[in-house]
């Protein structure tokens, strides 16, 4: 009890430390729920960077027990798809919006173009805002991540502000808070990339937290600030919405001892023998056909496992990452049986997924700098361990699972975060709705985007998209509500999109019913996949169809165009 008695005087005890928005200056939605109309709570939990596969209900080996359940007792989706990184999927699920519309078209920089503000634009609105116009109670945990980060100037302070021993006012404008986008109630850190035992830019409500206990961990600190709110939300008649944002598992790859213990062993026989095991679990799960889903061919053959001289580090990063997994599950976990004590289960919709595939990046090539601290609080160097030289998993040493791994966690796909093939934009997706799910346990394979969550929210939620909010006119959204996907078994007699949009640093797709064009760059050939037959993209028909390729690529330029891509960093070829 000492351990959760010290979390809660620090952060559990939540609401003592947030702040309250009040509801002035919200404009009112010409809104009235019907009368006797129960409208469910809902929750939206994110993780970060997970593996497609990861979960074991995704055909993972990672212990997920509690998402395997809503999975279960819910519906699993096996083409849903996202903005291909942290931000833009976060900006885009928020408001409905491609990542471009919203102003986050890259990351949250201010590049000088409608596209590229580097935050959500005037024309935007979220779930949040407008679920709390209708009478929802709001709240949000975790990872943010969609105001403009401006660093420091001087590099040395940036360095000083990372790891606590300097302030320097903000993180970014308060009113690109959470607090300042429609939620009431705000736990958690304004940029991405967090020191799990002592993560910068954590605030309460718009209030840096200026100290954490010694026991602390964020993914914990989640949990337990989550439970908090939910506790609090139940003292009302009125429903909430909770968006739950964990960072796990992103980079730094750090997680607790005895987590790290329960898979000391598991990733030693290594990156292929994981994707054979993953894939034939995956297809045991009937989630994939291997007649139109094969396993691609291993993308590094020169990386054989065997031959690999740093095989213990590798393993040791895999272990972390995992443990990371096991112990947000966990998290959850606590999580859903406060919404059972509280008996707002059965009434609570929970949708479960991920802001892009595995991670790639390698921190240990960056080193210190803008978001990367190089000592923690009391001045203790973290090492960045480009020659693998220290293993990882504890605060001082910041590094990630590489590109081999992430390539693996994907499974059955290829290529990973950031780039817009199925391994960097398709996301699990877990929807739990006792009550309103028809046929649990069944597979969605109509393929819907964090674009639709926006619509689906509100049409839960008995709410209308609004068309100007607080004074402001409002992009209308391309989304659609997936409702409908929910609460019937039967097929759709035409699909929810008859096309999908991607762009990001240059790589790009677009999905025309089963047909996708995408490119690795903006310098890179179009490729051509029939994803109906195809799914994993392991059979390129663009020099068999070039006119097809013409086409959608004509198509693809004109998106661009209206999704505000250009003008921008991209510049159209």
């Amino acid at each position: 009890m000492r351990l959760r008695t010290t979390r809660q005087l620090a952060y559990g005890v939540v609401a003592a430390l947030v702040s309250l928005v009040g509801l002035a200056g919200v404009s009112a939605l010409t809104f009235s729920p019907s009368a006797g109309v129960k409208r469910p709570n809902i929750l939206v939990i994110m993780a970060d960077d997970l593996g497609y596969s990861d979960l074991g209900c995704y055909g993972g080996e990672i212990s997920t027990p509690n998402l395997d359940k809503l999975a279960s007792e819910g519906l699993r989706f096996t083409a849903c798809y996202n903005a291909g990184r942290c931000c833009p999927t976060r900006a885009s699920m928020l408001t409905g919006l491609y990542p471009h519309q919203a102003g986050i078209g890259k990351m949250t920089f201010n590049e000088g173009a409608p596209g590229y503000v580097g935050t959500l634009n005037e024309h935007t609105v979220t779930i949040a805002e407008a679920l709390r116009a209708t009478g929802y109670q709001t709240g949000m945990v975790g990872k943010w991540h969609i105001s403009e980060t401006v660093p420091r100037k001087d590099a040395a302070e940036q360095l000083k502000w990372l790891s606590h021993q300097a302030e320097y006012g903000d993180f970014a404008a308060r009113n690109t808070y959470p607090t300042g986008r429609g939620f009431e109630k705000y736990y958690g850190t304004i940029w991405g990339v967090v020191d799990y035992f002592d993560p910068f830019s954590l605030v309460s409500g718009s209030t840096p937290v200026q100290k954490v206990p010694k026991d602390f961990y964020y993914t914990n600190a989640i949990g337990d600030s989550a439970t908090a709110f939910v506790k609090q939300f139940t003292k009302k008649d009125n429903p909430f919405f909770l968006y739950v944002a964990y960072t796990a598992p992103h980079w730094p790859v750090q997680a607790l001892p005895e987590d790290i213990k329960k898979y000391e062993n598991v990733y030693k026989e290594g990156w292929q023998v994981l994707r054979q095991k993953r894939y034939k679990r995956l297809v045991d799960l009937k989630l994939f056909d291997p007649a139109t889903t094969p396993l691609p061919e291993f993308m590094f053959p020169k990386q054989d496992w065997a031959l690999n001289p740093t095989r213990e580090w590798d393993a040791r990063a895999m272990a972390v990452h995992a443990a990371m997994v096991d112990r947000m599950d966990q998290s959850i976990g606590q999580l859903i049986a406060e919404l059972k004590r509280t008996k707002q289960y059965d009434n609570t919709v929970i949708l479960f997924l991920s802001d892009n595939g595995a991670s790639s990046e390698d921190p240990t090539e960056f080193g210190p700098g803008f978001d990367r601290a190089g000592s923690t609080r009391d001045n203790r160097a973290v090492v960045f361990p480009k020659q693998k030289q220290v293993l990882p998993g504890g605060e001082l040493v910041h590094a990630g699972i590489g590109e081999i791994w992430a390539h693996a966690l994907n499974t059955p796909f290829r290529y990973y975060k950031a780039k817009q093939h199925e391994g960097g934009i398709a996301t699990p997706l877990l929807v739990h709705w006792p009550g309103g799910v028809q046929q649990p346990g069944r597979l969605v394979r109509e393929p819907v985007h964090v674009i639709d969550m926006m619509r689906t929210c509100l049409d839960l939620a008995k709410a209308p998209y609004p068309t100007t909010f607080q004074g402001r006119q409002i992009t209308p959204s391309p989304g659609k509500s997936f409702v409908p996907l929910l609460t019937s078994a039967k097929a759709l007699t035409q699909r929810l999109h008859p096309e999908l949009f991607w762009e990001h640093f240059g790589a790009a797709a677009l999905r025309q019913q089963d047909w996708k064009i995408v490119r690795l760059s903006e310098n890179s050939p179009w490729e051509l996949y029939d994803l109906k037959v195809n799914r994993s993209e392991t059979t390129n028909l663009a020099a068999q169809y070039p006119e097809r390729v013409t086409t959608m690529s004509q198509r693809w330029h004109k998106l661009a165009e209206q999704y505000q891509v250009f003008p921008g960093p991209t510049k159209p070829q």
